[in-house]
């Protein structure tokens, strides 16, 4: 098989660059799974974008530096948001359904999460991963130039020293792997993109699938790739604790529409207490780091499990509307948020480092 560009990952990042360049070459989309069987799918909470006049760029860059403690690339930070208005764009007119809101500017509801000073997030109910997986799949699977190869692992990538070739180093296409059949197909391609996500399921609480599994990574540092700040995983605090649901998020905008972190009754005198002031003056709106470190220092302290999110004083109507999927699946858990707080704990949820890239 022969392609212009194979893409290694079927996520946001790799559909999205899929259709950029299926405009004007044969591409080819490697997927271990379905395409609706990976990260991006389970993202809920939404995507972070300057979409109000009230806001500015140079305010969601600063919010960003400071959440990154003086660890971001500058130039990338800025560049990503100043550029995040023209991708939302861009998604809405792939049909994604974000929440509507016909009071704001640009007509859709804007959440606030934790490290942000203004609500800039956009997002589809509290299915926001989902709702656009659907969409750029529907595109995908329609378009003339673009062939998907689903239930398909890339065992490594072709690079032309592994051929004994007199070429300059580069890479030549990979070897996949057919999951229903066993049979190892050689996919020649001009371009490889690596758009395999992180490894978060080498930790018990994760927000990340199955296949979070940090291959490509792996592929691309055999291939003589350089690889950076992989001691860098970033834990989402609220990961709903429960034994048949290891993976389940908890979004951060629970705490951004009122979610409060208390202390559950495990911790005897002080159960019901509010622990975030005491860590943080920005309290459950602090940045995930700090917030997920705060509630790893109670559960140590204190001898728990896991502690309780509650935004049961908010009115039920309100909970249903803004997060129908963790209403649902609490109370198939039989947890109802709308009169009890959700037991949480800090997961791993994002991989920071990564494939080095000019």
């Amino acid at each position: 098989m022969k392609f212009d560009v194979a893409i290694i990952g079927s996520g946001l990042a790799g559909l999205s660059v899929a259709l950029h360049l299926a405009e004007t070459r044969k591409v080819a989309i490697i997927s271990k799974r379905s395409l609706l069987d990976g990260a991006s799918e389970r993202a809920q909470g939404g995507i972070a974008a300057v979409l109000d006049s009230g806001d500015s760029y140079a305010e969601h860059i600063a919010d960003t530096l400071v959440a990154g403690a003086g660890l971001c690339d500058e130039s990338a930070t800025r560049f990503i948001i100043e550029h995040g208005r023209e991708a939302i764009e861009w998604l809405i007119a792939q049909g994604v359904p974000f929440t509507r809101d016909a009071t704001a500017e640009l007509g859709f509801h804007l959440t606030r999460e934790g490290g942000h000073s203004q609500r800039r997030i956009i997002h589809a109910a509290d299915a926001t991963g989902h709702a656009v997986q659907v969409a750029l799949q529907d595109k995908v699977r329609t378009h003339p130039n673009i062939t998907l190869l689903e239930e398909h692992y890339a065992i490594d990538v072709i690079t032309s020293d592994k051929l004994a070739t007199k070429l300059p180093p580069r890479c030549l296409g990979l070897y996949v792997q057919d999951v229903k059949t066993g049979k190892v197909i050689t996919i020649a391609a001009e371009h490889t993109v690596m758009a395999t996500g992180g490894a978060g399921k080498v930790y018990l609480y994760t927000t990340n699938p199955d296949t979070a599994t940090g291959d490509g990574i792996a592929m691309a540092w055999r291939a003589g790739c350089r690889v950076s700040n992989m001691e860098f995983i970033q834990f989402h605090p609220t990961c709903l604790y429960h034994p048949y649901a290891k993976s389940f998020l908890i979004t951060e905008a629970v705490r951004g529409e009122g979610g409060v972190l208390k202390l559950p009754v495990e911790a005897g005198a002080a159960a019901g207490t509010r622990f975030m002031p005491l860590h943080d003056e920005r309290a459950e709106l602090a940045p995930r780091d700090v917030v997920a470190r705060a509630i790893d220092a109670e559960m140590k302290k204190r001898g728990l499990d896991y502690v309780d999110l509650d935004i049961s004083h908010q009115p039920p109507e309100f909970l249903k509307e803004h997060f129908p999927t963790i209403y649902a699946r609490c109370l198939e858990l039989g947890i109802d948020l709308t009169k009890q707080p959700i037991p949480v704990v800090p997961a791993a949820h994002y991989t920071c480092g990564g494939i080095v890239t000019d």
